[in-house]
């Protein structure tokens, strides 16, 4: 199954998800020159970051709002980049946060899944209800694609509703536990399902309790860096160093830019961004 191969990554590589939040303000001036037309300084540009990291990276994770921006030349290089991580073997993750029901969900469904922007896993928002998560299922059952469904996020708002307190626990336990339950259908060999959850790194208070409360739920961890968390905060998510990824986006893939040589040494200090990131989390491998 597909959570088990990503088990098995993290095992080999370590916890980190590069999230390839691609913004041509990111890109060197000389990539831009020698490429010229943006699909291509794009797919470029993430290629890059790839190729340098692939051997200690689980797997990447793409947040389609990027792409969207550059309207169809960033679509294009989105499609691209998934296109060359499934050719070197590289897991990836869609980052869609996709929350419609019925039909609109099966087609939603059909485009991540299928076709041009096909990857291993996408995010879902589960607050419409969860009529907009079981039109996912169907591509669940060969277990070779995988969701990770907004449980608790990182973002100062989840207050406003996933902390609401209904029948003595807050929203996003409800949402927690009918997604455990959903998730029994999909156990891999690991021990985790191919339902997952994402689970803000920023909030390390419930950490314990909320790693505690779902054991077989594998955890997308964002926050990581740029948004605060430290790796002393995400790993209290982990067990044993595994059964989550911890993204991190701006502080992976901009790391260059803070070195006077950032361009001339961009591969070695991207790289060195991860290694010193699973350092941080406590990966030994």
């Amino acid at each position: 199954m597909i959570i088990d191969r990503l088990y098995e990554e993290i095992k080999d590589k370590g916890n980190v998800c590069v999230g390839l939040d691609t913004h041509m303000d990111y890109i060197p001036e000389e990539m831009k020159s020698k490429y010229k037309k943006l699909e291509e300084i794009i797919f470029q540009y993430n290629k890059r970051i790839i190729d340098c990291t692939s051997d200690i990276t689980a797997i990447y994770k793409l947040q389609i709002a990027y792409y969207e921006s550059y309207g169809i030349e960033g679509l294009k290089a989105y499609k691209r980049t998934l296109e060359y991580l499934r050719k070197i073997g590289s897991l990836s993750i869609g980052d869609v946060k996709r929350g419609d029901i019925s039909a609109t969900a099966d087609m939603y469904a059909k485009a991540h899944f299928e076709g041009d922007f096909e990857t291993d896993f996408i995010t879902i928002n589960p607050y419409m209800g969860f009529d907009s998560i079981t039109p996912y299922l169907k591509y669940l059952e060969d277990g070779k694609k995988g969701i990770f469904v907004l449980l608790r996020t990182s973002n100062e708002g989840a207050k406003d509703i996933e902390y609401l307190e209904a029948e003595g626990k807050p929203v996003y336990y409800h949402v927690g536990d009918k997604l455990e339950e959903m998730g029994k259908k999909y156990m891999g060999k690991s021990g985790y399902s191919s339902i997952g959850a994402v689970v803000g790194g920023t909030h390390q208070d419930e950490a314990v309790e909320i790693r505690d409360r779902y054991k077989n739920m594998f955890f997308l961890i964002p926050g990581y860096g740029a948004q605060g968390a430290r790796g002393e905060d995400v790993g209290k998510y982990l067990n044993g160093l595994n059964g989550g990824i911890v993204n991190s986006s701006r502080g992976i893939i901009k790391a260059y830019m803070k070195y006077n040589d950032g361009v001339e040494k961009f591969d070695q200090y991207t790289r060195e961004a991860v290694l010193n990131m699973r350092e941080d989390i406590g990966y030994e491998g």
